[in-house]
C-alpha cells in the first residue's frame, strides 16, 4: 500500500497572525495562501488553515506531532522564547510531550517515545 499521511487542517481568526507566528516563531515557511485556506510547512510537517470568526473554533481544536526530531524542536522553541511552551517531559501514557498554543488557541502537541524506551518500541 502506498504511504498515506494525515494532515492537520486548524482553524485561523487571521491569517496573518497565524503567519507571523508559525513563521516568525516556530520556522515554518507559507507555501499557499488563497481560496480561504494558507498551508504552511516546516520539513515533513504540513499545517492547512482555514479562516474563521469563532474564537471557539480554535481554542477546541488541537494536533498533534509525533517523532525522534521533537527534542530539537523543543529546544529551538525554548531558545525562541515561544510563548506558553509547556516543560518537555514523559506523561502517564509513557509519552515524552510538550505542548503550546498558537495566537488563536490552536493546542500543538509535539511528542515522542522517551528515549529509554526506544529500544523495544516502534514509532508509529
Amino acid at each position: 500500500m502506498a504511504e498515506v499521511e494525515a494532515v492537520p487542517v486548524l482553524p485561523s481568526l487571521d491569517f496573518a497572525d497565524t503567519k507571523r507566528f508559525y513563521e516568525g516563531l516556530l520556522g515554518f515557511s507559507s507555501i499557499y495562501e488563497g481560496d480561504g485556506r494558507i498551508i504552511l510547512r516546516r520539513g515533513p510537517i504540513e499545517l492547512h488553515f482555514w479562516l474563521t470568526d469563532r474564537r471557539e473554533f480554535c481554542e477546541n481544536s488541537s494536533c498533534y506531532i509525533r517523532g525522534g526530531g521533537i527534542d530539537v524542536l523543543y529546544e529551538e522553541f525554548r531558545g525562541k522564547g515561544v510563548p506558553g511552551l509547556s516543560a518537555y517531559e514523559v506523561r502517564p501514557w509513557r509519552m515524552k510531550e510538550f505542548h503550546l498554543l498558537d495566537p488563536h488557541g490552536n493546542l500543538l502537541s509535539f511528542g515522542r517515545i522517551p528515549p529509554e524506551e526506544e529500544g523495544g518500541a516502534h514509532e508509529h
